[in-house]
């Protein structure tokens, strides 16, 4: 089969590659859309476990059943499937609660195991016997469909920094993660604040539904955040930027009693917090990773529901011929978000 592997730090190929076979418990699905994630691309450029390379990177993906193992039951070959990324080890007390994204035994596709960008992928029995092969009704694309893993991941941060009608949220980037957020936000009936220096990331994010956009280089974050909030800051502030001086900063944007969020991972490093600031004024500083099957089941009812529109987060489609492009287009922030289709797509609208 064609697959884009990675063999190292910038050095990725599409090639052939050894086609995946079904052992007792998996499944094999025929790949029809995999989305481009910026974890992805960051693990291009510093892949940090060379043991496991080579690799097929990818953990956004959707397709058909090609094949299954030994005793797998309950599907049935071109089944349409969405995947949860995450293979849980099972036993742990994370997985016996349901939260196997934070297992301590876990692997995922493109993190020790091959995952979407190839033309088939093979879902291990950790994945499938939690349920992490979800049918589709057919009113639901496969380029919906992929994107509902990362609408998970901001669905479960929605739920740990509690926000609900009513509250104001900052969201401080409006990159992909950003914009989702905002959808996320505003489904939950929330005041939108979404802050970024690229005016063409705020206008999409203004389109998207957010109420109030802040060019932190035009502007001073912190005078507007407070002039919007009558001077009590934001109930939930969420930093989808992975910059520990970003982070820093605005922290204390953060109402009294309200939710500070780091969504996205920063290097290993360290930021100064005051803790007098974070007792009384009663803050919960939180981080959020990944996302639980049930969040993941629930985002394709939402999808299915068109309860949040998906559709215009996908602004650029390519085939893995491409890579490179793709590669390119998310470095330089071109894109909101990148799919790789794979043979006919069909898209069904109703």
């Amino acid at each position: 089969m064609k697959a884009a592997v990675i063999h190292g730090k910038n050095d990725i190929r599409v090639e052939e590659y050894p086609t995946p076979e079904a052992g007792p418990g998996e499944i094999i699905i025929k790949t029809k859309a995999a989305s481009i994630c910026a974890t992805g691309i960051k693990a291009l450029l510093d892949y940090p476990d060379p043991e496991q390379l080579p690799m097929v990177l990818g953990h956004e993906v959707v397709g058909e059943i090609s094949d299954t193992g030994f005793g797998v039951t309950g599907y049935m070959l071109d089944d349409r499937v969405a995947v949860y990324p995450i293979a849980p080890c099972g036993k742990c007390s994370y997985c016996k609660r349901g939260y196997h994204n934070l297992c301590q035994d876990k692997v995922g596709l493109g993190h020790g195991l091959d995952g979407g960008f190839a033309e088939y992928v093979r879902l291990p029995s950790e994945i499938v016997n939690i349920g992490g092969v979800v049918k589709l009704p057919e009113e639901i694309s496969f380029e919906d469909a992929v994107l509902a893993e990362p609408i998970s991941c901001s669905l479960a941060a929605a739920r740990v920094n509690r926000v609900e009608q009513g509250k104001t949220v900052l969201i401080i980037g409006a990159g992909s993660t950003g914009l989702i957020h905002t959808k996320i936000a505003k489904w939950s009936g929330c005041q939108v604040i979404i802050s970024d220096l690229m005016k063409n990331r705020l206008a999409v994010a203004s389109q998207m539904g957010a109420d109030h956009l802040i060019n932190p280089d035009k502007s001073n974050l912190r005078d507007e955040v407070m002039r919007i909030t009558e001077g009590r800051g934001a109930d939930v502030v969420i930093i989808t930027l992975g910059i520990p001086q970003i982070i820093e900063d605005n922290l204390k944007l953060t109402a009294r009693g309200g939710v500070c969020n780091i969504f996205r991972c920063p290097p290993e490093s360290e930021i100064k917090i005051d803790p007098r600031w974070l007792h009384y004024q009663e803050i919960t500083l939180t981080g959020t990773f990944a996302s639980t099957l049930n969040d993941f089941k629930n985002c394709l009812q939402l999808i299915r529901e068109e309860a949040i529109i998906v559709s215009d987060l996908i602004t650029h489609r390519f085939s893995l011929d491409e890579f490179s492009d793709a590669v390119d287009k998310a470095k330089s922030r071109e894109m909101i978000r990148g799919v790789f289709t794979f043979g006919e797509m069909v898209t069904v609208s109703f």
